[in-house]
């Protein structure tokens, strides 16, 4: 393994180190999810929980990887390491509607009976509308982070 390859992988085992310590703190004693509680029997608001913790503290240690690397916040957190991307696989999922209603595809028929042409436009047409979705992902302006006070300005607009 490559000496970067292995340094992103130790950061990629810090968070989820961090994440999984987060959750289970949630579980100890005093926490607010009994130690005893069945996993079945977690609640909507102690799932939030689980989840809110886990996230947060892996970002947590990304945004430490940004910092002491001299790297871009929003880039470190959205290396996940993950195959498909989660950010690529959610772009995907946001043209799957624009996708279903590609003029000329019938539906019934397989795939494997579709003539050449058909799928090759097909595809043409899915990778155009995942260009436009990755760029709307990428440009729109919004972040996953903020830099301070960003947020305070747009409280009660």
């Amino acid at each position: 393994m490559g000496k970067l390859t292995q340094k992103e992988n130790d950061w990629q085992d810090r968070a989820t180190a961090a994440a999984i310590a987060a959750a289970r703190r949630l579980v100890c004693s005093h926490a607010p999810i009994g130690m005893a509680t069945p996993i079945g029997r977690l609640s909507d608001t102690e799932w939030g929980w689980v989840v809110a913790a886990v996230i947060f503290a892996w970002i947590a240690v990304r945004a430490e990887q940004a910092t002491a690397e001299g790297v871009d916040t929003e880039r470190a957190i959205r290396m996940t390491g993950y195959n498909p991307d989660p950010w690529d696989a959610g772009a995907v999922a946001t043209i799957l509607p624009e996708l279903a209603d590609t003029p000329g595809v019938d539906w019934t028929t397989p795939l494997a009976d579709w003539p050449r042409d058909k799928i090759v436009a097909f595809l043409t047409t899915a990778l155009m509308l995942v260009r436009k979705a990755t760029i709307a992902r990428d440009f729109g302006g919004g972040t996953i982070t903020r830099r301070s006070g960003e947020f305070n300005d747009t409280v009660g607009k």
